[in-house]
Parts: C-alpha cells; sequence; structure tokens
C-alpha cells in the first residue's frame, strides 16, 4: 500500500465533519475539485470507499467509520505531540497563535498589539481576523475569542465582557438626510447591512420592525471593516461598537431604540497554562477588556456619547487616529469636516439628554 498522506487524511476529516465537497472546500479554502480529487487518491491508497455520494451529500461508508476512528486516534497523538513540543520552547521565544472576530481585532486589539509586540520583541503574534468558528482543541489557534461560549468541556472559557452595538451615521449623512428618531422614521433612511454567522436570517428585519428589507439597504456585506467605510462614506446607516467615537471616528449615533450586545469569550485549551508565553498573551488580552479600564465592555449599555468622557485617557494612548476610509479625491473628509459644524449643536443637544450620570442608559 503506497504512503498515506496527511494532507489527504486532514481532508477526510473534514468532509465528515462537513458533509459535503462544498462545505468542507469552504472551511479548508480550496477548491471542491481538491477534495474529490483528494479522496479518489485516499480511497486509492487504502483499497475501499470511504465515502457514499449522493444529492444529498456524502454520507460514511462502514469502511469510512472505522478509518474515521482510526484517524482521529492519530490526530489526538499529533496534537498531544505538538503540544508538548510548543510548551518545551524558551518561555517567551516563540509564536502565539490567536484568532478573533474581525471587528475587534482590527479596531481594539490591533493599535494596542503594536506596543505589546515591541516590549516582547522574541514573541511572534500570529492575529488571524475571522468571523469563523475555530477549533482551539484542535489546534486551529492557541487562544481564541469569539462571541460564544465553548462547549467543549476540555476547553477553559473565560468571558472577557460584553460588545455593544449601537446604528450609526456619517456627519454628511446626517447634515443631508436628518437623523431619524423613531423606527417609523427609520424606515425611510438607507442602512448598511452586514451578513454574519452570529447573526440570524430576518434579523435586521426584526430589529426594524419590517417584512422586506427593499429599498433600505444600500450595502450588504460580510466584513465589520467594510461596514465602518460604508457608514464613514455616507451610504446609510449602520451598527457599529459602542466606542467608536472614542478613537476619532466621525459618526452620529442614531437613537432610534435599539442597539444589540454579545458577550466576548475567551478559550484556550489547558496545555498553555504551563507554556510562560502564552500565559503572557493570556493575560495581557484580559487586561484589555477589563470593564474596570474601559466601560464600553461593561454589561450595562453606556451611551456612545457617554462613553466619550469615560475614555479619554484610553482615547489619547490607543494610539489610533480615527477610521478614515480609502479617498483618493480627499471630498469625504472635506465634506465632514463641513458637516461637523452645523452638526455641532444638535451632539451637544444629545449629549445633554444622557444627563451627567456617564450616559448609561
Amino acid at each position: 500500500m503506497q504512503e498515506l498522506s496527511w494532507d489527504d487524511l486532514r481532508i477526510f476529516l473534514s468532509c465528515t465533519s462537513q458533509g459535503s465537497l462544498r462545505r468542507a472546500s469552504e472551511v479548508l479554502g480550496v477548491s471542491a475539485s481538491t477534495i474529490a480529487r483528494a479522496l479518489d487518491r485516499l480511497e486509492k491508497t487504502v483499497g475501499y470507499r470511504l465515502f457514499a455520494r449522493d444529492k444529498e451529500g456524502l454520507r460514511l461508508t462502514d469502511d469510512g467509520r472505522f478509518m474515521l476512528d482510526e484517524v482521529r486516534a492519530m490526530e489526538r497523538a499529533t496534537l498531544s505531540i505538538a503540544r508538548r513540543s510548543s510548551v518545551g520552547q524558551d518561555p517567551l521565544r516563540g509564536i502565539v497563535r490567536v484568532a478573533i472576530t474581525e471587528g475587534l481585532g482590527t479596531y481594539w486589539v490591533l493599535p494596542k498589539l503594536l506596543p505589546f509586540t515591541q516590549a516582547h520583541r522574541l514573541l511572534t503574534m500570529e492575529l488571524r481576523c475571522t468571523m469563523d468558528s475555530t477549533d482551539v482543541a484542535r489546534l486551529e489557534a492557541d487562544i481564541s475569542i469569539q462571541f460564544h461560549k465553548a462547549t467543549n468541556p476540555d476547553l477553559y472559557a473565560v468571558r472577557l465582557g460584553y460588545l455593544h452595538t449601537y446604528p450609526f451615521a456619517s456627519q454628511e449623512y446626517a447634515r443631508r438626510n436628518g437623523i431619524p428618531r423613531s423606527l417609523e422614521e427609520a424606515r425611510q433612511h438607507r442602512f448598511v447591512q452586514q451578513v454574519s454567522p452570529l447573526l440570524p436570517e430576518g434579523a435586521y428585519e426584526r430589529l426594524l420592525g419590517v417584512e422586506s428589507l427593499d429599498g433600505m439597504i444600500a450595502l450588504r456585506t460580510n466584513t465589520s471593516s467594510a461596514v465602518l467605510y460604508a457608514i464613514e462614506r455616507d451610504a446609510g446607516i449602520g451598527w457599529l461598537p459602542s466606542y467608536a467615537l472614542v478613537f476619532g471616528g466621525r459618526f452620529v449615533p442614531v437613537d432610534i431604540g435599539i442597539k444589540h450586545s454579545l458577550e466576548i469569550w475567551m478559550t484556550y485549551h489547558p496545555y498553555i497554562r504551563n507554556s510562560e508565553r502564552h500565559m503572557v498573551v493570556v493575560d495581557w488580552l484580559r487586561r484589555l477588556f477589563d470593564a474596570r479600564r474601559f466601560p464600553c465592555f461593561r454589561e450595562e449599555f453606556v451611551h456612545p456619547l457617554g462613553l466619550l468622557p469615560m475614555m479619554t485617557d484610553v482615547a489619547e494612548t490607543h494610539g489610533g487616529r480615527g477610521f478614515l476610509a480609502a479617498d483618493p479625491t480627499g471630498q469625504s473628509s472635506g465634506l465632514a469636516r463641513a458637516g461637523a459644524s452645523s452638526l455641532s449643536a444638535e451632539m451637544r443637544a444629545q449629549r445633554a439628554t444622557l444627563g451627567t450620570a456617564g450616559g448609561e442608559t
């Protein structure tokens, strides 16, 4: 028998968990034809059929189920060796892989990460910003920060805090179109919609109290960065983290009685508790989401305007310089500056309605 390819076995494992060539190809980032060739090659090597293929997808044969148990045992042994090797390296030297949701990774963690890497020059931080689920148990990452608690009882799961999102519009959009003050008024405006596995089908319809979004959606995208840039470039109203104003975002909060909150969970494998370099990163991430210093991550919602006076020192040390999208013409920034003066009185009135109690609602 020819030597088995671990790459082919990895594809086999993915197909058993995903149930179809298409879904396995999406998870692994290769074409469906590549997946099919790998399965054909593996079946030829072992000498028996692993899957029955029909219009419903892939179904394991009896031989395939037997092989699945054996391959999983091989995977567990391989991961155990990798873990022991990783822990045995120099204490603060090596790679630490962190998987995190795209928005938090890009706009919250990355600006803080740069000073951290300067202080730990022998560490290499691998920041994977993704909305896809990451399997820490299979070493797809050392540490994962997602919006759901891990269900695997063998993993450590720590709730870091809460992400609150709120509707915002650009200052120029507000100047041209006004800002809605109720759900009824909001239905006459244009929106930027984020499509995400975290949002169930029909979530925006339920939030806005409509049967259909026809005529309301200016842009639909799957990335947080595209949502932010589209709002900044006056495409419409969209949901951003409540701290969007703190770091210089030129946005106007849209007070229509809608906000959304998500729990932020950090997951890591017990083996890294014996690794100094990994635990340095774990402790740093805990501090980065400490609600006592960063009130935007409290369980209770704080209005975006209320966060401004509460996080002044944080904004000054965060290292960010606002969220300006690429604009070769320079027109967007000029329009935003022109609109800012006309909106200043309205923003002050908005803040005044929050009272003096930190803007909590």
